[in-house]
């Protein structure tokens, strides 16, 4: 059923986005089973996320080969079991959690490539940099040491008409192709989760978070 899943969401993607990128196919993992991660692994994502330190270092070990991204919020006392590990960190929401990560990353050598996360609903109930502030968080973190900003993630309200979604979708591509002007390494927006990725795509994402469409609904 896993790799189903994934040929159905792949063949809808295979012709990216309006804009003629490819879109990446990042399974969101949380609560499943390695096995079950390494059968999607199997099928062809693109990459695979967690969104709980503890549950990555847990599982990191038994998976198979496959770029590791990190979608979750994240303590910085937690940072110290990600970086040199995760290939990318979709959900660096502060300066606070962006200095910690530069950090370890620093003291291993070693740079992380990070996205910004922006609170583009404004929503009191999520994390990220206020849409306001996009473009001045992206000028600061760009510029520093141990981090490279591979581009933006939000994340849609669950509420709200299907107009004022898009034009949230178009609001954060207008920041991404604005970093791409500052920055060659921009390569990223990571909207859409299994009940969006269609109309994110559509208006600009190359990067989709998915999980219960991959995997069915988890049992918490």
């Amino acid at each position: 059923m896993i790799s189903k899943n994934i040929q159905k969401i792949k063949a809808e993607i295979a012709s990216g986005n309006k804009y003629g990128e490819k879109v990446l196919l990042v399974a969101a993992t949380k609560m499943q089973s390695a096995e079950s991660i390494n059968q999607a692994i199997q099928a062809g994502v693109d990459a695979v996320a967690e969104n709980k330190a503890q549950e990555f270092r847990d599982k990191n070990d038994l998976l198979l080969p496959c770029p590791r991204h990190f979608i979750g919020h994240l303590q910085t006392n937690k940072v110290k079991y990600l970086v040199g590990k995760v290939a990318l960190f979709h959900s660096c929401d502060r300066d606070e959690l962006a200095e910690e990560i530069a950090r370890l990353s620093l003291r291993k050598e070693i740079v992380s490539d990070i996205l910004i996360q922006v609170n583009i609903g404004d929503e009191e109930t999520k994390g990220g940099y206020p849409y306001e502030e996009a473009k001045t968080a992206f000028a600061r973190l760009n510029g520093t040491a141990g981090l490279r900003v591979k581009g933006f993630m939000a994340m849609l309200p669950a509420v709200g008409n299907e107009a004022e979604l898009r034009a949230l979708v178009r609001k954060m591509r207008e920041v991404y192709d604005w970093a791409k002007t500052q920055s060659k390494e921009v390569e990223y927006l990571s909207m859409g989760m299994s009940g969006d990725y269609k109309l994110c795509i559509e208006e600009g994402s190359n990067v989709i978070r998915v999980g219960s469409t991959i995997f069915g609904a988890r049992n918490y």
